[in-house]
């Protein structure tokens, strides 16, 4: 019995998102999901972060290990207004996507069997489902360097 938290990243232009399940939402649980994200996006051919926009947690505004992770990605953090979280929208639709087409998709039988599922999820979602904000087209397309041929 408990929580979990899942702990999401989307890019900004091509909505490539990450995810993790994590058990806690502490500072150090933030600031290293930050740093796996970083190398997730450098994997797929995005390699600069300029921005990371996240809510006003305190883990995001007062966190020493969170300020330490956006320095060594050489990213900027970026606190949403309060009380407005369209102010985060691509990252709020995609929890309402993650809610709607994996967590609530169906009745799983135990947390290991949802928390297994949650990969085909994310590849179904990065590589075949279709978004109206790119043109139908699924966010792996709007990726510069997608099967890592450019140097």
């Amino acid at each position: 019995m408990g929580f979990d938290y899942i702990h999401s990243a989307v890019d900004d232009h091509t909505r490539l998102a990450h995810s993790k399940i994590h058990d806690d939402e502490k500072v150090a649980t933030c600031a290293g999901f930050l740093t796996r994200a970083a190398a997730f996006f450098q994997a797929h051919g995005i390699t600069r972060i300029e921005r990371v926009l996240t809510d006003n947690a305190w883990a995001y505004r007062k966190g020493l290990a969170w300020k330490r992770a956006l320095a060594e990605i050489g990213a900027t953090g970026k606190l949403t207004r309060a009380y407005r979280p369209q102010t985060n929208g691509k990252v709020e639709r995609f929890n309402r996507t993650l809610l709607d087409e994996w967590a609530y998709l169906r009745p799983y039988t135990s947390n290991d069997e949802r928390t297994a599922a949650l990969a085909d999820f994310l590849h179904t979602y990065n590589h075949h489902r279709c978004h109206t904000a790119l043109g139908g087209q699924p966010p792996i397309t709007r990726v510069n360097n997608a099967a890592g041929q450019y140097t």
